[in-house]
């Protein structure tokens, strides 16, 4: 049995991918997360997954992410066996559901999917056993796996991005992989979810984003201000649930001007590029497209007629 605590609304990692126990802390800034210079050798200190099921348990996963898979099911099996919690890095969303297709086949390990709030897109994974996994340790996962940091400064006159306070944070030596979601507050900063051990190096380090001086503090997760997205509710009748008719009617634009999106790499389903419209949608796959935002496809039903209807839910 797999068991997932999805408090993650939507699937929302890492080269250097480490995954430590919460009972026991970092003995190191290097453990932490801080970069050094000698480069970081992963095929030292992990053994192979199970050899004979690697193929079955890997099927599916984007070549690209296997690496980063595999380490991941060693460390759950190695947490597992244990009966210790373990803790992936910050994963992105293709990379999230690649692990969690890869971890349901595996009967023993419990999962608990965190990224500080629910509608999280970059989330850690904690890994244990399944019949330790109850609603008590979930909790305490979900109060001690992250954490967060408040960034303000006055940016009435002087704006900043995204990627401006990401540069801040990365530019004091955190790597990426150990930094969740950043929530821009316009004027006032931004919020910035960080691994807990982190927080206090994270605070001495980022004094100035920009040319504008801040103040970086710590603040519970329920301080955090979070924009909840507006969804449009839509329902579309299609002869098949190819990407290129849904993603049509979802983006409400002709197919013909959605096939030239395919040609030019700008169609998104999983957050993975998709070049060709034949591919088969299915109920929670995200569809993104550059420029025109994102939709999730939601209950389809069979008609009558052999038709399919489908809800869309666009993302304003």
């Amino acid at each position: 049995m797999f068991s997932v605590a999805l408090s993650h609304s939507a699937f929302a990692c890492s080269r250097s991918l480490v995954l430590q126990p919460i009972q026991r802390l970092p003995l190191s800034l290097r453990s932490a997360g801080i970069k050094r210079p000698r480069s970081f050798a992963p095929g030292r200190y992990y053994s192979a997954v199970l050899r004979e099921d690697r193929n079955n348990l890997l099927s599916g996963v984007d070549p690209s992410n296997v690496e980063t898979v595999t380490r991941i099911l060693e460390q759950g099996r190695r947490a597992a066996d244990r009966w210790e919690v373990a803790h992936s890095n910050f994963l992105t969303p293709p990379t999230l559901h690649d692990a969690l297709l890869a971890l349901k086949r595996v009967a023993d390990i419990g999962v608990v999917v965190w990224g500080g709030y629910s509608q999280a897109e970059r989330c850690r994974l904690s890994l244990g056993n399944i019949e330790a996994m109850n609603n008590s340790v979930r909790e305490e996962i979900e109060s001690t796996s992250v954490a967060a940091v408040s960034i303000s400064g006055n940016f009435k006159y002087d704006s900043a991005t995204h990627g401006d306070f990401l540069g801040a944070v990365l530019g004091s030596g955190i790597v990426r992989e150990k930094v969740g979601d950043i929530i821009v507050k316009a004027e006032q900063g931004a919020q910035v979810l960080v691994v807990p051990e982190l927080v206090g190096f994270l605070c001495a380090s980022v004094t100035q984003v920009r040319v504008v001086p801040v103040e970086t503090s710590p603040i519970a997760l329920s301080d955090l201000e979070v924009v909840i997205p507006r969804k449009d509710v839509m329902k579309t009748v299609e002869a098949s649930l190819r990407v290129d008719a849904i993603a049509s009617a979802g983006f409400k634009m002709s197919r013909s001007k959605l096939q030239d999106t395919l040609s030019g790499g700008s169609l998104f389903v999983n957050w993975r590029e998709v070049n060709k419209g034949g591919m088969t949608l299915k109920t929670g796959d995200v569809v993104s497209l550059r420029g025109k935002g994102r939709i999730e496809i939601g209950e389809i039903n069979v008609t009558k007629k052999g038709r399919y209807a489908v809800e869309i839910l666009r993302y304003l």
